[in-house]
Parts: C-alpha cells; sequence; structure tokens
C-alpha cells in the first residue's frame, strides 16, 4: 500500500487532491502519513477522518486546540506549528503533494524529499527560489519531481518519449485574468473583489490575484527554466482566454505539441498521482464542436510587467529568483490589506530587486536552503521599506515605474 503526505490539503490543489485519492480508494488503498492545512481545521479535520491519516497539522499553533477537539476520538495525532510540518515531512511517504502556498512550503518539500519518493510538486515557489538545489537534492536522494502545475504538467507530457534537445520553443498560456480587456490606465483601480474574480480558474485567493497581475505565469517562466532546462529566449508565453491548450512544446522539425484539457487541476494531479500510468480521472471531457474556436493573443508588457521582472531575474540568477518571490508576496500582502494599488505591485518589486542588486545582496547563487531563507528574509524587509517609504506617493501605474 502506498504512503502518501499531502502538504496544503485544505487549499484548491489539496482539496482536489483529498478527492482523487478518496475516489481511487481511499484509507482502503493507501497509507495517508500526514495532512496539513491552515485555519480551516475543520476541514482538516473532516479530510484526517475520512483518510484515516496518522497526523493532521495545522501551520498556526492558535488553531492546534481547536484541531485536537475536532479530532477527539479519531485516533489521528494532532499538532502545530512549523517545526511539527517539518516533523510530519520527516515521516516517510512515497508520494508527497507540496501544495502549501508560498516560501512557506520549502522546508517541507526539501525534507520529504529525503524519504527518496516521488515530489508532486504544486509549489512553484520551490524552484523559483531554490530550483538547482531542489534539483540537487532529488538526485542526491534518487527521488522523483513530477510538475503539478497545469503548464509544466503539459510540458512534462509532451515531452514523453522525446529528446530535450531537439526542442526549439515552449509556450506557455495565460488566461489573462479577469483584467486581460482592462486598458492599462484602469487597473490602477482594480479591487480585491475584482482581483479574486478568475474568469476561468477556481482557486484560492493569493494565486487568484497572481493570475491578474501575471505574477503567477512570471513565476512559471522561471520554474520553466530551472525545472526542463530550457533557455529563457525559447520560452514564450501567449493570452490564451478559453483555458484549454495548457502548453505547447515546438521541436526542431516544426512540429507543435499541444496539451489541452478542462480547465481542471484533477487532469494533473491526477497524472502525477498515477505516473508513469494513466488512470480515468473524474474531469469534464472537451467538446471541440460546442467550444468552437480557440484563441491567442501576445501579452500586454505594459499591463503585464510581471513577465519582463521574470525575464531580468532569470538573467540575473543567483539569489534574484528567492527575492523576486519574495517581494512579490509582501507586494500582494498589501494589496490585500488595502495599502497598495492593484498595479502599483509589479513598480513595488522591482525597486526591491533594484535595491538589493545594488547592494550586491543577489549575485552570489545560494548553495543551501539556509541561504535561500536568508536571502527571502532580506527581501521581504527590502520590499516593506520600499512600500512603506513610498506611503502615498505609491504610483498605481501598471508599467513598473518605480516608487
Amino acid at each position: 500500500m502506498r504512503k502518501v503526505s499531502i502538504f496544503g490539503a485544505t487549499g484548491s490543489i489539496g482539496v482536489s487532491t483529498v478527492d482523487l485519492l478518496a475516489r481511487q480508494g481511499g484509507a482502503a488503498a493507501f497509507e495517508v502519513v500526514a495532512l496539513t492545512g491552515g485555519r480551516n481545521v475543520a476541514l482538516l479535520a473532516e479530510q484526517a477522518r475520512t483518510l484515516r491519516a496518522q497526523i493532521a497539522v495545522t501551520a498556526h499553533e492558535d488553531c492546534l486546540n481547536d484541531l485536537r477537539i475536532a479530532l477527539a476520538g479519531s485516533g489521528v495525532e494532532a499538532a502545530a506549528g512549523q517545526s511539527a510540518l517539518i516533523e510530519a515531512a520527516d515521516r516517510p511517504a512515497d508520494w508527497v503533494m507540496s501544495a502549501i502556498v508560498g516560501a512557506a512550503g520549502l522546508a517541507p518539500g526539501f525534507r520529504a524529499l529525503r524519504h527518496g519518493g516521488t515530489l508532486a510538486l504544486a509549489n512553484k515557489e520551490s524552484l523559483v527560489a531554490a530550483g538547482p538545489l531542489l534539483l540537487s537534492e532529488a538526485a542526491r536522494h534518487g527521488a522523483t519531481i513530477l510538475p503539478v502545475d497545469s503548464e509544466h504538467s503539459a510540458i512534462f507530457q509532451a515531452l514523453v518519449g522525446e529528446d530535450i534537445a531537439t526542442v526549439e520553443r515552449v509556450i506557455l498560456t495565460a488566461s489573462g485574468g479577469p483584467f486581460r480587456d482592462w486598458p492599462a490606465e484602469r487597473l490602477a483601480r482594480a479591487t480585491l473583489a475584482e482581483a479574486v474574480a478568475h474568469p476561468n480558474w477556481a482557486m484560492g485567493q493569493r494565486i487568484s490575484i497572481d493570475s491578474a497581475s501575471m505574477f503567477n505565469k512570471a513565476l512559471e517562466l522561471i520554474e520553466t527554466r530551472e525545472y526542463f532546462g530550457i533557455a529563457p529566449e525559447r520560452i514564450e508565453v501567449l493570452v490564451h482566454p478559453q483555458s484549454v491548450v495548457h502548453a505547447l512544446v515546438g521541436f526542431a522539425d516544426g512540429a507543435l505539441m499541444a496539451h489541452l484539457g478542462v480547465a481542471d487541476m484533477r487532469h494533473a494531479i491526477g497524472y502525477a498521482l498515477n505516473w508513469p500510468a494513466r488512470r480515468e480521472t473524474p474531469v469534464a471531457r472537451l467538446d471541440l464542436a460546442a467550444l468552437g474556436q480557440l484563441s491567442f493573443m501576445a501579452p500586454d508588457p505594459v499591463r503585464f510587467p510581471a513577465l519582463r521582472l521574470a525575464r531580468e531575474v532569470m538573467e540575473t540568477r543567483g539569489g534574484a529568483g528567492a527575492a523576486f518571490n519574495a517581494a512579490k508576496e509582501i507586494a500582494l500582502d498589501h494589496f490585500i490589506a488595502g495599502r497598495l494599488g492593484f498595479a502599483a505591485m509589479a513598480g513595488a518589486v522591482e525597486e526591491t530587486l533594484a535595491r538589493l542588486n545594488a547592494r550586491g545582496d543577489l549575485t552570489i547563487a545560494p548553495s543551501s536552503l539556509d541561504q535561500v531563507l536568508e536571502i527571502d528574509h532580506l527581501a521581504r524587509v527590502t520590499a516593506g521599506e520600499v512600500i512603506a517609504g513610498a506611503g502615498a506617493t505609491m504610483t498605481g501605474k501598471a508599467g513598473g515605474k518605480r516608487v
């Protein structure tokens, strides 16, 4: 019986993963080691009871008592806090879903690789902030990393049986989010409610906002370079409003291999769960005749400056990926709190990277996870200073203007 753990079980990816496990036999087919979540302890406890997990962990220590009460009589152990997350990752598992959002997912993912199993990677920040280290750690322990982002799963599937040396280009698609048709000047007034209203995907708040700003796609550009080793100039982005084509891979003979599917993350999760086999997955089947057409367009660099910043990060390398992600997370925190305009997030990230570069803080590639986390902390502090220092003068313009 395969041992599995889910880090980030109460988020959208985690919920879909639990659904697939339940559909494939649940506790009778899998030995569920650990489930972790945030403040939604009622859902976490329900999942743990259903799958008969060994342990359920909430990231928030003040939620521990509620979790214990919710699990009373179930036989499931309850724990809380960062040390408990690490302890859960230290428990051997054959297959681990890494779906904690943000830099918080780095340490558990790294620890899980030590078991030499499979890490299903939905935490894109792991590759953005520490790609070379993560891949090296996997190789050292004989572990496998499978991408769960829909785009990278699509690329992975298109490359099955192919020689990556023949890849000429990779095209990532982006829905364009709720603001794809907005004039750039209107973005300065975009509200939180408007930013989370994704037209195609049902996702959590933070990733929905990242999609609206294209920071999500910016992270995926960097992910593609790190995971597949594709040169940045060979990675393209197209806005594809229907979200049916998840990625395309172009080969030296001019052929393009496209991966198509409905906007349902259970496809990519199911592929990672059952790899190298395929298994029936409860996703809707495409009706191309009903769909009628697929459209593509180049992303507007003024409306979406995050893509330009990602390319600058790929050129800088070193600690730039970790700093980029950290600054983006701080800018996002301030937007959610109403202290920063939607379009000003890119300006705050750009200024943070400029200050760190000027001090030489990003030139040396981190050689350990601790060094990655040091850069992450430094970038968060600097981003906070940038935003606080700008105050009322913070621009909301979408062109990435310095603050």
